[in-house]
């Protein structure tokens, strides 16, 4: 019904909402998918490109071809996370949209994401449902119908456990608390944003949505899922899945994201068997000719310790954390999946979709 209610609003009642694409050398998604953003029936939305120093000509295009569409210029590439923190320094809508450059959007998915933030100022943070564009019967691999983590730090979503993508059949269907949102499509209030300090630039790209949503959830704010909300994502338009860089980002940056929000009792039990199972996978791989995968899980937990070490200064830590999140899964995503052979999200978490 709000949702409803607010598709009949007048658009001088609806809440401005500023959609923030984050570029670095894109011009062919630009080409392909901003018709389909500037196409959303929200009449109150403005569109929003922030530069990371492209050279493909990406800002000539927009200036020629979409004039109406305001150009942020970073000047250079400092990643997902230090970009974003910069950008949305010269964004004023206090409803922010973060929203990958390879993602068509569905006409209608701004009003219900919108109408759940205003609903409950506690949400900061609300997730669409994404889904695959080049199979649109199936969901997407970051972030599909909303994340969340297990007991020692691995990030899976409703709809997609390691490399199993499900069919999106409804199932996931029902709106819920997940523990983070995809950076891919993220809905989030400009003011919880800033409260929870932003993205650590630090990580520079890989799971920054994720150690900002453990955050925002630490000061008391919760993350939801909005299935309602429907969008179609390429995946891999920056670095692709198996890409060594990526491998290594993701690992370092989850070690890092587990150390800063955990506290020192639960760090003192996690690490060790976090180590050990890191150690498994990319042992696991090397015995499978996937060398890459072995030599950048190695790098990544030097560049975990050379950041213990060196760099925490670089990051944001937690402001508080007086509140316990939700969207855990108390037990091993990696045991479940790939000892018991459990592939779907509701095999293992039957009560949470």
């Amino acid at each position: 019904m709000a949702v409803f209610l607010a598709s009949m609003q007048p658009s001088t009642l609806l809440p401005p909402v500023a959609v923030v694409i984050l570029n670095w050398n894109g011009k062919h998604f630009l080409e392909k998918f901003l018709p389909s953003l500037l196409s959303s029936s929200y009449p109150n939305m403005k569109a929003y490109v922030a530069d990371n120093g492209s050279t493909d000509g990406s800002m000539h295009f927009l200036q020629e071809h979409y004039p109406a569409v305001t150009i942020i210029n970073n000047g250079k590439n400092e990643g997902f996370a230090a970009g974003y923190n910069e950008a949305l320094k010269a964004v004023s809508e206090e409803y922010l949209v973060l929203l990958n450059s390879d993602i068509e959007v569905d006409p209608a998915w701004i009003q219900p994401a919108v109408a759940m933030l205003q609903e409950d100022p506690t949400v900061a943070a609300v997730q669409p449902k994404i889904k695959d564009f080049n199979r649109k019967t199936h969901f997407e691999y970051a972030g599909a119908a909303g994340g969340w983590i297990d007991a020692f730090g691995y990030p899976f979503s409703k709809g997609r456990i390691f490399d199993v993508v499900e069919e999106d059949k409804g199932q996931y269907d029902r709106s819920t608390p997940i523990f983070w949102a995809s950076g891919a499509s993220m809905f989030i209030r400009k003011s919880a944003f800033l409260k929870a300090g932003g993205f650590d630039p630090f990580f520079f790209a890989h799971q920054e949505e994720i150690d900002l949503c453990w955050r925002l959830q630490l000061i008391g704010y919760k993350i939801l899922s909005c299935p309602a909300s429907v969008v179609y994502h390429i995946g891999g338009g920056t670095l692709p899945k198996n890409n060594p860089r990526k491998i290594f980002l993701n690992f370092r940056n989850n070690l890092i994201m587990l150390w800063k929000n955990l506290s020192w009792t639960e760090r003192l039990y996690l690490f060790p068997t976090r180590f050990m199972l890191d150690a498994v996978s990319a042992w696991k791989n090397l015995l499978g000719g996937q060398s890459p995968y072995f030599i950048a899980v190695m790098k990544a937990h030097f560049g975990f310790m050379g950041w213990l070490l060196f760099h925490q200064s670089q990051s944001v830590f937690p402001t508080e954390r007086s509140k316990k999140p939700t969207g855990v899964y108390q037990g091993s995503v990696v045991w479940q999946h790939f000892v018991k052979g459990r592939k779907y999200f509701s095999e293992i978490i039957p009560s949470g979709n």
